[in-house]
């Protein structure tokens, strides 16, 4: 695998995170897949609809959402898996969850123009060590 296409995939999703940030939806949308589907750290699922529909009313508003790990990422023909570490700050409805340190799972699928474009998406909460005291 050409090197720059791992690190066209890592910009593609820094950028997709941006974009939810920034409440971006339009450009956001153009990176999902019409049947992308995410499974949230509650374990919910989201359609893309759910999803970004969300975004733009508000009531999903990411304050942060942000890799803090490399992003790893594996490519085969049209299909790209890509897995890191972020840590996100969000409200939904109003209701700030707080910062929350996830393990992300992002599959990505070459459309028929060649653009990459996220079709699921899984984000796992990371609980915090227990302590020994």
């Amino acid at each position: 695998m050409m090197t720059s296409e791992l690190a066209l995939l890592r910009d593609i999703e820094r950028q997709r995170l941006r974009y939810l940030v920034e409440g971006r939806v339009k450009e956001a949308d153009a990176l999902h897949s019409p049947d992308f589907q995410l499974i949230h750290p509650s374990g919910g699922v989201w359609s893309k609809e759910d999803y970004l529909g969300g975004i733009a009313t508000g009531d999903i508003n990411y304050l942060r959402f942000e890799p803090v790990s490399r992003i790893d990422v594996l490519v085969d023909g049209n299909l790209a898996v890509l897995r890191y570490q972020s840590i996100i700050d969000i409200a939904i409805r109003g209701q700030e969850v707080g910062a929350l340190e996830c393990w992300h799972l992002d599959c990505y699928q070459r459309d028929e123009r060649g653009r990459w474009r996220v079709r699921w998406s899984q984000a796992t909460a990371v609980e915090p060590a227990v302590s020994d005291e």
